[in-house]
């Protein structure tokens, strides 16, 4: 049965700005992505406006994504579609620095990637 589930676009936010998108079949599973410490330390090492995405004192949660950014998450992921994984999608501008990480795993600017 579950397979017949659909999934779900969620969106990370930290310190209640969007960073993040992607998909899974239950809430549960995408908390559980937003609360490994492998996903902060990800995104600390990341930079947008030469600030890291995210720090060790801030506020991350996980929720629905917004129907304009499922829209986006689907638009990006659908070039992708012929690889497998959890594909992950930057709702923000990455500076270029962190281009070669943000390859590592989790996307670039606005482009799906397989994480």
């Amino acid at each position: 049965m579950s397979d017949k589930l659909s999934r779900s676009v969620f969106t990370i936010e930290v310190d209640r700005r969007p960073v993040l998108m992607f998909s899974m079949r239950f809430y549960a599973d995408a908390q559980a992505i937003c609360t490994d410490g492998r996903i902060r330390q990800k995104l600390s090492s990341i930079f947008s406006g030469g600030k890291p995405l995210c720090d060790e004192i801030a506020i991350m949660r996980v929720r629905l994504a917004r129907p304009e950014e499922k829209a986006k998450y689907l638009e990006e992921a659908a070039t992708r579609s012929d690889e497998t994984g959890l594909v992950a999608v930057y709702l923000v501008e990455l500076d270029e620095t962190s281009a070669a990480k943000s390859d590592a795993g989790v996307p670039r600017g606005g482009h799906a990637h397989r994480a």
